[in-house]
């Protein structure tokens, strides 16, 4: 595959093109190219920008989030232009959101020392081992996060500001013990009903149709019976893990590949290093340290007094084991340079400052055995060889798919895949593979469809390819009278049983309102036994919005159930169960319910009074 590359890069057509990007660069500049159209500010909040990327990353995150939580559904609504629109833009209002807050706390006086922000790095569980902060933890963590010491530090301190505002507010909140009681009575009280369900499922079996009836209703709801258009659909799909299951590898060439990747299962030589940090340009502060050091002073007592490395100094200055292209390259190339155990450097600038760095121990690299690495050797040769020969075919099926575009057949002898065909289909019922939106918008192309010709060759996965004909097609038709007619009855019988459920329950609740059962009676019914809801039944919407019955007598009321029956209620009884061992509860869900409140009137305040821009493209 590289070979590949090499060769299209030294061709004409790419040195033409590389030329013709080049003196955009000179004409328009580079700044334009990395600028994007609009900028690297995604918006500005007063005086203070929200980059671009920062955004970005706070999108991606929130995607990811979302997609962990909802799945398929959610990769279904991202489909949707205008969803993605909206759902980036709720991103970009909620980091705005953040630094008003930011911004308001600032302007109230509240800070954040950094005595509190080591002092919390240090209690944070996520760097902890064995209920102790360790070194090595915190900086994988970080650095898997994306985090420098400093940033992370900042996003500390500007989370903490922003939830002492929050605080605040909700210390200002407070409920009335007669307002929990009401509360707490409004949310526990029950209803004491019977009911009498109208099966639909009867009323419809019960339904008397004519054939006139039959034809009306087919007259009047041509919709119901209409057949999309359809189309029969052939293709050819090409997969690099398709091709994979065919590779077979020998053991001589797992031994080739081993012998010449041997650093790959190889571990990195590992130094177990101590510092002493001084932050800034101050050499002379530094260097005193450094003559303390050589006058044999101990190295862990000075780096718990003077190093400024946040993380650190509390160890003795350990950063635990490091192995290259980790760390500063400054500080790499001195810690790397040392030849002894307990040897320590002199000065070493980097980017944080000025260093002095001590070795600890040494571990050195160490192979993995063969027998070890196997399967993985065996797995990477497999992926080698399917991926270079789905290259190789996608290239031919592009290649000859365009050259003979009234068939298939060519193209498929060509990359040695079948051709498969599909019935008739719409876009409701295509195979999964045919509903990627690409896909269906190239059956769709008057090209493809009208004219028969193949499609583009197009990527439904990565490495994973299609090529599509349209063999016929079958138009949008109201079906016959005849094909639908079992279809057409059924639905007629279920709006007439429906009909006749709902006419008879309100047949039923306005002679029970009378005091009247001569209905009730006539069709045999019933109600059934006592039962108390809450407000998590399914009725509860009906029920609870219900006339509070008189002693010893009964209100009513029809409804539906979540199968589409008619239910008549008995409401009997309303009850109030006040049990005092929810307040607790309920009162603190009432705080936070007057704090959110709040925080978005202090918001609606804070956005009326800032100038805000949104720079951010609605892509």
């Amino acid at each position: 595959m590289m070979e590949r590359i090499r060769e299209g890069v030294n061709s004409i057509a790419v040195k033409i093109i590389l030329g013709l990007i080049i003196l955009s660069f000179v004409f328009a500049g580079v700044g334009s190219y990395i600028a994007g159209g609009i900028g690297n500010t995604a918006a500005k909040v007063g005086n203070v920008e929200i980059g671009r990327g920062e955004f970005e990353q706070a999108y991606q995150n929130e995607r990811n989030r979302m997609q962990s939580q909802l799945g398929d559904y959610f990769s279904t609504l991202l489909g949707d232009p205008s969803y993605v629109a909206s759902f980036r833009k709720s991103v970009l209002d909620r980091m705005i959101n953040d630094v008003l807050l930011e911004q308001h706390a600032e302007s109230l006086g509240l800070r954040i020392s950094d005595a509190q922000i080591r002092q919390m790095i240090l209690e944070m569980p996520q760097f902890q081992n064995d209920g102790k902060f360790d070194q090595d933890i915190y900086q994988a963590t970080l650095r898997r996060a994306g985090f420098s010491a400093d940033s992370f530090a900042e996003y500390l301190r500007r989370d903490l500001v922003r939830n002492q505002l929050l605080s605040a507010l909700q210390g200002s909140e407070f409920t009335l013990p007669s307002e929990i009681e009401l509360q707490s009575k409004l949310l526990t009280q029950t209803r004491d009903i019977k009911t009498l369900t109208l099966s639909l499922a009867d009323f419809s079996k019960k339904a008397q149709i004519t054939d006139e009836e039959i034809q009306k209703y087919y007259e009047e709801n041509p919709g119901q019976f209409t057949r999309p258009e359809q189309v029969k659909v052939a293709y050819i799909e090409l997969s690099a893990q398709a091709l994979k299951d065919q590779v077979k590898v020998t053991d001589d060439e797992v031994q080739k590949y081993y012998d010449e990747h041997l650093d790959k299962y190889s571990t990195s030589e590992q130094r177990e290093v101590s510092h002493i940090l001084v932050q800034g340009d101050d050499e002379a502060k530094a260097q005193a340290i450094l003559d303390e050091l050589n006058a044999g002073a101990d190295f862990a007592t000075l780096a718990k007094e003077k190093s400024e490395d946040i993380g650190s100094s509390e160890e003795g200055g350990s950063l635990g084991w490091i192995e290259r292209d980790v760390m500063d390259p400054a500080f790499e190339e001195a810690a790397f340079a040392l030849k002894n155990v307990g040897d320590t450097t002199g000065l070493v600038k980097s980017d944080f400052g000025y260093h002095i760095i001590k070795l600890d121990a040494i571990k050195a690299s160490e192979s993995k055995p063969l027998a070890e690495v196997k399967d993985e050797i065996i797995a990477e040769l497999k992926d080698q060889v399917a991926v270079d020969e789905f290259y190789n075919l996608q290239n031919e099926l592009e290649k000859v798919a365009f050259e003979y575009p009234d068939s298939l057949d060519d193209a498929a002898k060509a990359v040695n895949q079948k051709v498969v065909t599909t019935d008739f289909i719409s876009q409701v019922d295509a195979p999964e593979i045919l509903k990627t939106p690409a896909v269906m918008q190239a059956i769709q192309s008057p090209e493809v469809k009208e004219d028969g010709l193949n499609s583009e060759v197009m990527e439904v996965a990565p490495e994973h390819i299609i090529v599509v004909r349209v063999d016929d097609v079958r138009e949008q038709t109201v079906l016959p009278l005849e094909e639908v007619k079992e279809q057409v009855e059924t639905q007629l019988a279920k709006v007439k049983g429906e009909q006749a459920a709902m006419d008879l329950g309100v047949q039923l609740v306005n002679e029970l309102k009378e005091g009247k059962q001569d209905a009730l009676q006539a069709n045999n019914l019933s109600f059934g036994e006592l039962e108390a809801i809450d407000r998590s039944s399914p009725l509860a919407g009906t029920v609870f919005a219900m006339t509070k019955p008189a002693e010893n007598a009964a209100t009513y009321a029809q409804t539906k159930d979540m199968e589409g029956n008619i239910v008549v209620v008995e409401l009997t009884k309303v009850a109030s169960e006040y049990n005092e061992a929810y307040n607790e509860q309920i009162g603190a869900q009432m705080e936070r319910e007057a704090t959110q409140q709040d925080l978005a009137s202090v918001l609606s305040i804070l956005r009326k009074n800032t100038d805000i821009e949104y720079l951010l493209d609605a892509e």
